[in-house]
C-alpha cells in the first residue's frame, strides 16, 4: 500500500510553519529528492551476532531474535546474511516546521519553532495511534526523502528553528539517524528534542542523552495489563526510561492520552501521579490529552472534558505543579500558572502563545521561579 497521499507527494516537501503572532499557518516549499521505499541501508547499532546467521537486536526491550532475511518487530531493521541493517537512515517520510508547543513542550523555549522529522515504523502497536499511516507501516511503503544529517541541520538553520524534533513515529527505531542528526545539530547550536514512547534499552538511551536537550515521553497508562492490551508493550521499561532521563538532566515532560473506559480510572491516575512525584519530582509537566476516535478504536467516544479535568485535579492534589489538558482548544488548563500565586504566566489558545507573565523564568506577579528552559 502506498501512503504517498498521506505524506508529501512528488519531489516537493511542504513545510508547515505556525506564525505565532498572527495565529496563522504559513506554508514554505523546498525541493527535495526522494522516492518510494528505503534508499540508503546502513549497518545498525546495538545488535549481536548469533549462531546460524541469526542476530539479536539490543536497541529496545523486545530484543528481537531475527533470522537471515527477516526483520525485527519494528519492520525497519533487517538481517542480511548475519549482518543487521537499519533501513531508515537519512530517509524521512515526514519533514515539517512546527511550533514547539505541538510536541507538546510547554516549558521548553515557548514560541519557538522546531524542525520535525520522522521515518516509517514503530516498536509498539498502539490501537489508538494518531500517526498510524506512517508508524504502522514499513519504510518500503512510504515516499521517503533524501535528507542526510548535515542537510537536516542546514534545513533547521534555514527555517530559523531553534531545535530539531524526532517525532510523529517512534524515534527509537531510527536511532542511528537521530543520533547523527543530534551530533551535527549540537555543533551548530541547534537543540534536540525527542517525543517517544520510552520503549528503549538503557545503553542506547544514555548515549542519546549526551546530545538530547528535551524529551516528551508518552506514559500511556499505569498498568502492565494496559500496555500489553493496548500497545503490545510493557510498563517497566518506560518507567526506567523516565528515571534515566531525569538522572541525565534532560528536560522532561510527560503525555498521557486518556481513553474512556481504558486508562481513565481515578485510582490508576492517582497511582501514576504519585509515582511521578516520588521518582521524578513535582516540577515535571504532565499533559492529559483528549482522545478522539483513531485507528482501531473508532467505536469509542472522545474523552469527556470532565474526565480530563478530574485527572488534572488528582494530579494537582498529589503535588504536581504543572498539569495540562490537551486537545481541548481554549481550555484554561492549556495555559501555565505560577505554582506560588496562581497568576497566569503563559497564555495559550491553540498554538497562539503569549509568555507575557513570565520574565527571565520568573512569575511577573510574585517573582517565583517557574521550572523550565526559557532562554
Amino acid at each position: 500500500m502506498s501512503l504517498r497521499n498521506y505524506i508529501l507527494p512528488g519531489l516537493l516537501i511542504v513545510i508547515a510553519a505556525v506564525v505565532v503572532a498572527a495565529g496563522a499557518v504559513g506554508l514554505v516549499t523546498s525541493g527535495l529528492r526522494g522516492g518510494e521505499g528505503y534508499l540508503d541501508p546502513r549497518i545498525a547499532s546495538y545488535w549481536e551476532a548469533l549462531d546460524d546467521g541469526y542476530v539479536r537486536c539490543e536497541l529496545c526491550p523486545r530484543r528481537c531474535i531475527v533470522p537471515p532475511g527477516g526483520r525485527g518487530y519494528c519492520e525497519v531493521r533487517e538481517n542480511r546474511e548475519g549482518v543487521y541493517y537499519t533501513l531508515t537512515y537519512g530517509n524521512p517520510c515526514a519533514v515539517h516546521v512546527d511550533p514547539i508547543e505541538k510536541k507538546p513542550f510547554y516549558h521548553f523555549l515557548p514560541t519557538t519553532t522546531t524542525l520535525s522529522i520522522a521515518v516509517a515504523g514503530c516498536n509498539l502497536d498502539c490501537k489508538f495511534c494518531q500517526n498510524w499511516q506512517i508508524s504502522q507501516v514499513r519504510p518500503d511503503e512510504t515516499y521517503n526523502h533524501v535528507l542526510p544529517p548535515g542537510d537536516v541541520v542546514e534545513l533547521a538553520v534555514a527555517s530559523a528553528c531553534r531545535s530539531i524534533a524526532y517525532t510523529y513515529s517512534e524515534p527509537t527505531i531510527f536511532f542511528e539517524y537521530m543520533l547523527d542528526c543530534a551530533k551535527a545539530a549540537r555543533e551548530r547550536g541547534i537543540l534536540n528534542v525527542y517525543h517517544s514512547n520510552g520503549f528503549i534499552n538503557e545503553e542506547p538511551l544514555r548515549e542519546l542523552c549526551r546530545y538530547l536537550d528535551a524529551a516528551n515521553i508518552d506514559l500511556k497508562g499505569y498498568s502492565d495489563d494496559y500496555y500489553r492490551e493496548m500497545s503490545n508493550g510493557s510498563l517497566a521499561p518506560v518507567l526506567r526510561t523516565l528515571r534515566i532521563l531525569a538522572e541525565e538532566g534532560v528536560h522532561l515532560e510527560l503525555t498521557t492520552l486518556v481513553i474512556p473506559g481504558e486508562n481513565d480510572q481515578p485510582e490508576m491516575i492517582r497511582e501514576m501521579c504519585r509515582w511521578i512525584h516520588t521518582n521524578l519530582g513535582d516540577s515535571v509537566p504532565l499533559h492529559f490529552s483528549r482522545f478522539h476516535p483513531q485507528y482501531r478504536l473508532l467505536a469509542l467516544p472522545p474523552t469527556p472534558v470532565e474526565t480530563l479535568e478530574e485527572a488534572r485535579r488528582i494530579a494537582l492534589s498529589e503535588g504536581l505543579k504543572y498539569v495540562y489538558i490537551g486537545n481541548v482548544p481554549g481550555h484554561e488548563a492549556n495555559s501555565t500558572y505560577c505554582p506560588n500565586c496562581g497568576s497566569r504566566v503563559i497564555y495559550r489558545i491553540g498554538y497562539r502563545v503569549d509568555p507575557a507573565g513570565l520574565s527571565t523564568g520568573r512569575c511577573e506577579a510574585c517573582s517565583t521561579a517557574v521550572d523550565g528552559v526559557w532562554e
